[in-house]
């Protein structure tokens, strides 16, 4: 847990912004509405893909939900339905559908 935080921390500076900077400019229920009405359909309220080629987004931390966004909407990451939906998202969007995907709470069971 401590090498995956600093590694979030680390990433996030090298990014040229700090994690607590962009925690807090979020807006947790502003991604929630944008959600509902752009990401909902695939990825569904709770982060999780609601067909087998859709990922789960649930826990995913918000420099890399942010990042594959950019990408989408710049043209640099393609997919059919992906690079449209993000082509309409400004960086404000971007912000607050990452926080709210990655304040979702993941829990996992270990098989015994």
């Amino acid at each position: 847990m401590r090498v995956r935080l600093f590694s979030i921390c680390l990433c996030s500076l090298v990014a040229g912004g700090s994690l607590s900077n962009t925690l807090q400019a979020a807006d947790l229920e502003a991604g929630r509405t944008k959600v509902k009405s752009t990401c909902r359909v695939c990825h569904g309220l709770d982060g999780l893909g609601k067909l087998p080629d859709v990922p789960n987004l649930a826990g995913e931390g918000t420099i890399y939900l942010s990042k594959q966004l950019k990408a989408f909407r710049s043209g640099e990451r393609t997919h059919q339905q992906m690079s449209i939906i993000a082509k309409g998202l400004s960086d404000e969007d971007i912000v607050n559908l990452a926080a709210y995907y990655a304040a979702i709470k993941v829990t996992v069971e270990v098989p015994e």
